[in-house]
Order: C-alpha cells, then structure tokens, then sequence
C-alpha cells in the first residue's frame, strides 16, 4: 500500500519538496508532462550533520536506558528516534534548499531528498519496532541509507524500481538489524537485572558470613569461658574434697574424744554412785541380788516397765522388790541416778521406800507392795477383786498427799512428771505408795520460790497423762503433776483407758446421765459425793494450768473430806 502511494504522489512530492534552486521536470511514459523551472541560484555545499544527528540520538538512547525501566524503555528510545530524525531531517531541509533545487537530473527526471527521506520514513514501521533502531543508525548502515538518500538526488528515473528494490531491501535489514537489537537489549536488561540480583545476594551473604563468623566468635568465646568456669568449679570441688576430708578427720578424732570422754564420765558417775549409795542406802552385791532373784528368773519377774524389769526377792529375811535398769543406755543411768537422789532425799508414808542399790547391776531395792499397782486392782488384771468406792476415795486422798510432800520437798521442790495408775503401788493395807521417780525434776530453789516453773530441754512423760502445756511449750510446773493426778482422779472412778475420758466424763454430766460412765463393778456408788469428786478431777484436767486448782488448797481439802466420809461409811475396811 506505501509502495504504490509512494508512484502516485511522487511527482506532486517532488515538486513541492524540491529546492529552489533545482528544476523539476514530471514525465510520464516518454512525455514530458510538467517543468518547474529552479528560481534560486546553487549554493556552496555543506558538510553533512549526518554524525551530529546520530550522536544526539546515542545520547538520548543512552540517558533512556539508565533512567528508564525495562517496560518503559522501548517506548521512551522509539519517541527520542523519532524526535530526534524530526528535527535532523528539518535542519537539512532548512539548510539546503537552494542545493536541492538545482539537483537535477539531465533527463530532467531529478528527485527531492525530502520526499525520499520521508518516504524511506514511511516505509520504516516504526510502530513495530523497537528501540534497537537508534543503535543500529549511528551505524554503517544508516550511513549507507543516508548516502543511499543523497545519491538519490541524482538519480534517473530508470532507476526508480532499483531505489525501490533498495528501499525494501534496506527495510528487511533495517527491521532484521531493529530485532538484533531488541533481543540484545532484552538480554542486557535481563543480565542487568541478574546482575542486580547477584549483587544483593552477594550483599546477604556476605552479612550472612558476617553474621555467621560473629556468632562463632561468640560462642567461641563463651566456650572459653565456660571452660574457664569448669576449671575453676573443679579446682573448687578438689578444694572441697580436701577441706571436707579434713573436717571429716577432725570429727573422727572429736567423737573419738567424746566417746572416750563419756567412758570417763560413765566410770566417774559410776564411781559416784557407789559412794552415794553407800552413804545414803544400802548397798548390795551383785552375788546378793543373783541369790535374791533366782538368777533374775521369770518366775521372779513381776513387772516390766520402758526402762527396767520388777523382780520379787527375798534379802535379809525381808520382802522386797527389786527394780534392774537398763544402765548401759544413757537414759537408763540417769534414771538409776535420779531415783536414788530423790528418794534418798526424801521419806514419807505414801512414797515407796528405797531399801538399798546395787550400781553393778543397776538394781534398785524397794520395800515390797503385796497388793500390786493400782493399774492391776482397777482393770483386774490377774482376777484380782474389784476396788469398793470407800477404798478409791482413800487412794485418791493418798495420792493428793504424797504428791504435795514432793512438791514441798526442801531444798528443791520434786515435780514427778510420771504420775500415772501404773505408778501408784498399794501395800498390803491398801495404801497407795508414789513410786518410779526416776523421771522426777528437782526444780531449783530459785525458780521454785519464785515462779514455780523450770523450762526443760525435753518432755517427758507418759501419753494422755502428760501436761499439754508443758508437752507444747517445755516449761514445767508443779501444776504438771495436778494435770495427771486429775486423769488418775477420773479413772478411780470409771476404770476405763485415759484416752478421750474427760471428754465422756464431761458429756455424760451435762446429758445427765453420770451414773452410766462409773465403774458398773461398784454398785453402791454415792452419786452426789462422786460427782463432786468427778468434777475435781475435771478440774484438775483443764488444758491450761491457770484453770487447774491449788493442790493444797482446794485439791487436796476435798479429798480428805472424801475419804473421812468414806471411812465414816465403813470405819473397818477389810484387807483384800
């Protein structure tokens, strides 16, 4: 369609874009149809601005590239080609118009390079092509196609079907040339932006090594210090290996001496105790005590108790009963001690007596009690006879007695923090004998003239007899002693185990039903007398010592007011 428009307008074309100074004949098949005669003189030639027109191009083609981005730069080199083309081809037209007009061929058939360059631009599908074209015209080829179009003006119009042939020829290169092109740049903009992507990832790793080597650093030197820290926790634990052998050495050699030290003091207290029995009891061989007991026979044996065995024997034509301690344990000689102390020191009608000691054996000789303990005769144990209410009132009074001669023993009081029915011995007249002190406190005459109180290292006694107070806080008190003698006071009159029993005592009276706890083996119990004597005992066994009553003040008046009726009831009471 370009080619056949291009023979159409060629004459008006040339016509009009011819110089002034050229003279333009139009001839059609061998006759001349029309003559534009040249009305300018020719002017000096010019050099071309071919190369001018090609560097602005390179330029603008170059700035493009750098500052345009991949999908935008065949729009923007396509727009700067074709400016820049504009204005080359207008400057040429502007400075060679009298030139123009007087190249004419001699035939007359001459041609405007104008027309030629437009028509060549025409030819060119610009739309189609790509920015490769600016490249490929600062080349040989666009200097070919631009000498080409200067020759033109020259030309006969024999040879307008070869500038013709040419001009389609040079277009199949030119576009062959533009496609080189566009491929060539496609490929830099694609290894540009590999190469951009490259050089970020060179960027990352190489932050990445960074990072890498400083976190190796790192742990390198916490590997170092740990192991500086091991080395000084072994160096440490050897350290205290040695010390903790030492010390380990040291205490061997400190027990060693203690246990040496106590065998001296063991031989001393020994020693001691051989002189003390012997200035205040009599003292007895151990062939003797052999003789006595039967060689210590069960047969003989009449109790046993947490420290020592009760032996029945016979010694200097006398009844006695012979109590062996275990002495080889600590406890076991200070009780041994401690029994011989008090009572030595102290003699009284309703205390059992000491009637001498063996330290060899650890024996200790009493006089005999034929009617066994009072734990024995209240739960009949051995169908022994059941007590009469006369005989438990006396008892009681005997105990009262007895334990406010110990709690007004000179120089120091004597708190027997054992009192209990097991305790309690009844000779053959049914009097009641407070015996086993070997867990007796001798309370200090300055505390017991002032507070009557002497805090212990340690509690001792016997479960639901022993003060709560003094098991919870380790202070002692003569008002100890009332505690038990209160749970003794209620099982004289009940018979039953001491756990729990002032509890049922107490919810009996207030249900109204006291006669259903006593003793049933008793039938003839005075009811009125009895709950008062139960209420003494309850008395006796409040859970703080303030609420507990005086011994011998309100305790013990009662009590001997009881057993003088019980005596009034039965002036003779018959042994049993």
């Amino acid at each position: 369609m370009h080619a056949n428009r291009f023979k159409k307008d060629v004459p008006r074309r040339v016509s009009r874009g011819a110089p002034e100074f050229c003279t333009v004949y139009v001839i059609g098949k061998g006759n001349t149809r029309s003559v534009r005669p040249a009305t300018a003189p020719l002017p000096s030639p010019t050099p071309p601005r071919s190369p001018v027109l090609f560097q602005s191009i390179h330029i603008a083609n170059q700035t493009i590239l750098d500052e345009a981005a991949p999908q935008q730069i065949n729009q923007k080199i396509f727009l700067s080609c074709s400016s820049e083309i504009e204005k080359s081809v207008s400057s040429l037209a502007a400075e060679k118009p009298q030139s123009r007009r007087s190249c004419e061929s001699d035939d007359g058939q001459g041609l405007k390079t104008p027309s030629m360059d437009r028509s060549l631009y025409d030819y060119v599908d610009l739309g189609n092509s790509t920015p490769s074209c600016i490249s490929m015209l600062d080349g040989r080829t666009f200097a070919s196609s631009s000498t080409m179009a200067d020759e033109s003006y020259f030309m006969s119009p024999n040879s307008k079907e070869d500038l013709q042939a040419e001009i389609v020829r040079l277009k199949l290169e030119l576009k062959q040339t533009m496609e080189m092109y566009s491929r060539a740049c496609r490929e830099a903009v694609t290894q540009k932006q590999k190469t951009k992507e490259l050089t970020l990832w060179k960027l990352e790793e190489v932050k990445r090594l960074e990072k890498v080597q400083l976190a190796e650093e790192a742990a390198l030197a916490i590997a170092k210090k740990e192991k500086a820290k091991r080395k000084a926790a072994l160096e440490a634990a050897e350290a205290a290996q040695i010390l903790a052998e030492l010390e380990g050495q040291k205490r061997k050699n400190a027990e060693m001496k203690a246990l040496q030290e106590a065998e001296e003091k063991k031989k001393i207290l020994h020693l001691q105790a051989s002189k003390q029995t012997d200035n205040r009891c009599r003292r007895y061989t151990t062939e003797e005590i052999k003789v006595a007991t039967d060689n210590f026979s069960d047969a003989q044996k009449i109790g046993q108790g947490a420290y020592g065995s009760v032996f029945m024997g016979h010694l200097d034509h006398t009844q006695v009963a012979i109590k062996v301690l275990h002495t080889e344990t600590t406890r076991g000689h200070s009780q041994f001690q401690q029994e011989v102390e008090v009572l030595t020191r102290v003699q009284h009608p309703n205390m059992v007596l000491l009637l001498g000691a063996c330290p060899e054996y650890g024996c200790l000789v009493y006089e005999y009690t034929a009617n066994g303990s009072l734990e024995h005769r209240l739960f009949c144990i051995g169908n022994t006879p059941p007590l009469p209410w006369q005989l438990r009132f006396r008892i009681a009074a005997d105990i009262g007695t007895g334990l406010l001669f110990l709690h007004q023993a000179k120089p120091k009081r004597i708190v027997h923090r054992n009192l209990k029915p097991a305790n309690l011995l009844l000779d053959s007249n049914f009097v009641s004998k407070i015996g086993d002190v070997g867990l007796a406190r001798l309370v200090p005459p300055s505390i017991a003239n002032s507070v009557t109180q002497y805090h212990t290292a340690s509690t001792a006694g016997t479960f639901c007899y022993i003060d709560p107070e003094y098991q919870q806080t380790g202070i002692l008190r003569t008002k100890s002693d009332v505690y038990s003698l209160g749970i003794v006071l209620l099982q004289l009159i009940t018979a039953k185990p001491p756990i729990g029993l002032t509890y049922q005592v107490h919810s009996a009276i207030e249900k109204g039903n006291f006669a259903e706890i006593l003793d049933p083996s008793v039938p003839d119990w005075p009811l009125e007398e009895t709950l008062r004597f139960a209420k003494l005992g309850l008395q006796c066994a409040e859970m703080r010592h303030k609420d507990r009553p005086d011994l011998g003040k309100v305790v013990l008046p009662e009590l001997n007011r009881l057993r003088e009726l019980a005596e009034q009831d039965t002036p003779s009471i018959i042994q049993r």
